[in-house]
């Protein structure tokens, strides 16, 4: 299958920007997450959050800042939380946004003041970081906003906690449903650690994966019933060690599920039955060398299920000058499983954003060869493939796509062999075309 070069699909860039201040340059090897956007008030208005905890509203045209606040944690995940108004303006809407931090807090705000609506700290639950370093710290993986059958909207969210002590290594988590005033409708906990979470359309179901599965709660993917919180089935792809799920999405009654355990993209219908899985970047032999890279991210919607895969890694040594041949690769199948198109992202994508049927990647660095050239923000047509690439001078880190927007975060970046800083820690806004 033909791929198109980046050069045949890019354009001038048409983003408004803004600076977000300082940041401690991203290096070679990609970092956590550090930032996080958001647009909401139907498309009025753009969120974004920063390391430093500092969260602002910003008017999507103009960019002219509406209101900004401070977090109690790194502000690492937004979304928006209506009313049980039919209005989209921002007096309709509440900011949740994420943290990681001493508390994980989770903080809902009014979207058109920024004045706090309630707080919740995660760290009452899964307990507060053992080492003053940040893989230690609560961390809020994820937050899902969903309205079901009878019109009540909640709040989904999973918490996570590492810690370890000699050769003894241990997750505690958290699983919330929260109703719209912050209090909770239920919680459940397990010993892995969540990676994300989605409900489906009809707000019934909460699918929940998780990455790491090393102590009693051995499955990679639970599926629970949104209004008790109840288990209703789960699922694992059955492969040795605690490596399980990397991502899921729902399209209908079915879900597709990255796995991180066999690197392979499957779509389950009800009750975790495979109607199909294929092989996105399995273990493979090359000079010697038996390397792999993870299946970081899924999508589905109206039939098409989308992956995207990570860096490359060698089973048996932590170097290797080799890539695997499907590494940062996003490939999209039909209901059936076949192959519709495959293109390359070229550096590591920290999250997906898609709104119906348009597929954005903010591709920051790839470690092993370190060009510049990987940095940009690629879009794409869950139908037809590649639409078009917006380069950035620094990493591009996080984004969002909603009601005509699209929003990415762009983080300066200082590879270790070159002593030189490329681009800014700044927003950028543009309308899809």
């Amino acid at each position: 299958m033909a791929e198109t070069a980046d050069t045949d699909r890019e354009r001038a860039v048409e983003f408004r920007s803004v600076s977000l201040g300082d940041i401690e340059p991203a290096r070679s090897r990609h970092m956590w997450t550090r930032s996080a956007v958001c647009v909401a008030a139907g498309g009025d208005l753009v969120l974004t959050g920063e390391w430093d905890g500092t969260v602002t509203a910003r008017e999507t045209e103009s960019l002219e800042t509406r209101w900004t606040l401070t977090h109690p944690d790194h502000a690492v995940g937004i979304t928006t939380l209506g009313s049980d108004s039919d209005s989209e303006s921002a007096d309709a809407e509440t900011v949740v946004v994420a943290g990681r931090g001493e508390t994980g807090a989770i903080v809902a705000y009014d979207a058109a003041t920024g004045e706090q609506r309630w707080r919740y700290d995660t760290a009452d639950d899964i307990g507060e970081a053992t080492e003053d370093t940040v893989f230690y710290l609560p961390y809020v993986v994820g937050l899902e906003s969903a309205t079901d059958a009878d019109g009540t909207q909640r709040l989904y969210a999973a918490a996570r906690r590492y810690e370890r002590d000699g050769e003894r290594r241990e997750w505690h988590s958290t699983v919330y449903a929260f109703d719209s005033d912050g209090s909770i409708g239920w919680t459940y906990e397990t010993d892995a650690s969540p990676i994300a979470i989605e409900a489906d359309d009809a707000g019934g179901r909460l699918a929940v994966g998780y990455n790491r599965c090393m102590g009693d709660h051995d499955t990679g993917l639970v599926v629970l019933e949104t209004d008790t919180g109840d288990l209703e089935w789960t699922w694992d792809p059955g492969t040795e060690g605690d490596r399980r799920v990397g991502d899921v999405s729902f399209d209908g009654d079915s879900i597709a599920v990255s796995s991180h355990g066999d690197k392979r993209g499957y779509l389950l219908g009800p009750g975790g039955a495979e109607r199909w899985r294929v092989d996105l970047a399995v273990e493979t032999e090359i000079d010697g060398e038996t390397l792999y890279a993870y299946p970081n991210h899924a999508y589905a919607n109206d039939g098409r299920v989308t992956f995207v895969t990570g860096n490359t890694y060698a089973l048996e040594s932590r170097e290797t000058e080799t890539r695997h041949p499907n590494e940062h690769r996003i490939t999209t199948f039909d209901g059936d499983g076949e192959l519709r198109w495959a293109d390359e992202v070229r550096g590591f994508v920290h999250g997906l954003a898609a709104d119906g049927t348009t597929i954005v990647t903010p591709s920051a660095q790839n470690f092993r060869v370190r060009d510049p050239e990987t940095h940009a923000v690629r879009r794409f047509d869950l139908d037809s493939g590649p639409a078009r690439v917006d380069r950035f001078e620094g990493i591009a880190t996080a984004a969002a796509v909603d009601h005509g927007t699209i929003a990415a975060i762009e983080e300066s970046v200082e590879y270790h062999d070159e002593g030189q800083t490329r681009g800014e820690y700044a927003l950028r806004v543009a309308s899809l075309e």
